[in-house]
């Protein structure tokens, strides 16, 4: 039985489709760049956002009106699958992701959780072998439950380390049981709200403790996934440990973790640290670490993470450009970490925001592949540091310069001139090849 009656099978229509279930620019077999759309965009479900989330805020509860409401946990639970599957199916969607606790409920003790992961689990395998749907990435929730009020890896309760290990000891099993490409670390409250009852070394050297741990228990039960770490600068936290993606990269070039893990990158987490998507996207890639990525968007009015569907094209086209420049995202993919917005209840809504979302990612890889094609941003990048291709440049990036041959030089070379950026006529030209795709 459907779960979803109303809801056609998504094809692709084309520009000028009126139809709201169907593609206007994402064609899962269009060639881009040697390779089709669907191959570039490896896209993914969010499965808490999709079937967990219920509309609640601050102010409210739930809007969000599903059929599997009225039932028990597990039965819920079991109606989650069936509505996974079905979503991805109608939406031509090759991978989902999930907490633990999105796909099962826990349990009264951790054996019980376990037993619940166990049954959703073999459900999901069951699903996935029928309907040739994979898993891009799963991970453990250890921040949602009041025994991680102090953190999970960083708790102060030796007591509450060890359970969070147990857990991820089995989101490492339940991954390779379901053939995850990925495993995800995000440390939704590995962080401190104050240094006045907070020993920082001991909690950051406990969290690189456990993540060699994951290291080590994966590659005994030969478990060969990628693993990502999150990044996030606030929130549940103030201060989290994995504040952006330079932040995190030092934390795992410090605990010598850098060649066991990449980096998840979210568009809205970018947002709450200060920074574009495209800004945290170039560090993870000039620094070899960029594996996957969350695709939303925030809100810059608003000072928390509001997972928005991606809908900003001059976003989703530097995106998809720094994609294209680290030569794809391997093994990772475009996760939509989105939820529908309050007001968006019905259950179309939720097939109406991954089609928003999926057109202007394939939007985006269009006008990305121009810039990367005409080489725009390459020849204005090498035009404006041409100083360093030649003469005291050269001499500086190839190491043969020093303190006294450049004073030599800078006393003997004035006047200094500089060159306009141009960064207003840039612009320009980037948008134009945003709306000629």
């Amino acid at each position: 039985m459907s779960l979803f009656p109303n809801v056609p099978k998504i094809q692709y229509e084309g520009r000028g489709s009126k139809n709201p279930f169907a593609f206007k620019h994402y064609n899962p077999q269009e060639v881009v760049l040697g390779k089709t759309m669907e191959e570039h965009l490896r896209f993914a479900v969010a499965y808490w956002h999709t079937f967990v989330a219920s509309g609640t805020d601050p102010f409210g509860v739930g809007t969000a009106v599903r059929s599997w409401d009225s039932l028990s946990p597990m039965d819920k639970a079991k109606a989650r699958v069936e509505a996974n599957f079905e979503l991805m199916e109608k939406l031509n969607i090759p991978f989902y992701c999930f907490h633990d606790v999105d796909v099962a409920p826990e349990g009264a003790t951790l054996a019980e959780s376990f037993k619940n992961l166990d049954t959703i689990v073999a459900l999901l395998k069951d699903n996935m072998k029928s309907t040739g749907k994979k898993l891009l990435w799963n991970t453990a929730n250890l921040f949602t439950n009041p025994r991680y009020v102090h953190g999970a890896g960083t708790t102060n309760n030796a007591d509450v380390f060890a359970y969070s290990a147990a857990t991820i000891k089995k989101g490492l099993e339940v991954g390779k049981e379901l053939g995850a490409a990925n495993y995800v670390f995000w440390g939704g409250r590995e962080g401190y709200e104050s240094l006045l009852n907070t020993d920082m070394k001991l909690e950051l050297d406990n969290l690189g403790r456990l993540l060699h741990m994951a290291v080590d228990y994966a590659k005994e039960i030969g478990f060969d996934a990628q693993f990502l770490i999150e990044p996030k600068p606030k929130e549940p936290t103030k201060h989290q440990y994995d504040f952006d993606a330079a932040t995190t990269l030092a934390f795992l070039q410090n605990y010598g973790l850098k060649e066991h893990f990449k980096l998840n990158i979210e568009a809205n987490h970018a947002t709450l640290a200060g920074h574009t998507f495209e800004h945290e996207l170039h560090v993870a890639r000039i620094n070899g670490v960029l594996g996957s990525i969350d695709a939303n968007q925030g809100d810059v009015l608003l000072g928390w993470d509001t997972d928005e569907f991606p809908t900003d094209l001059y976003t989703t086209t530097l995106a998809m450009y720094e994609i294209l420049k680290n030569g794809g995202l391997g093994r990772g993919g475009v996760n939509f970490d989105a939820k529908v917005r309050r007001s968006s209840f019905d259950d179309e809504d939720l097939f109406f925001a991954h089609i928003a979302g999926m057109d202007s990612y394939a939007r985006g890889l269009k006008a990305a592949a121009k810039l990367v094609e005409e080489r725009v941003l390459d020849e204005i990048v090498e035009r404006r540091y041409r100083s360093f291709q030649e003469g005291i440049g050269a001499d500086i990036v190839s190491g043969k310069a020093t303190l006294a041959s450049l004073e030599a030089y800078a006393l003997q070379n004035n006047p200094i001139r500089n060159e306009s950026g141009r960064l207003e006529q840039i612009r320009a030209t980037v948008n134009e090849i945003i709306f000629s795709v």
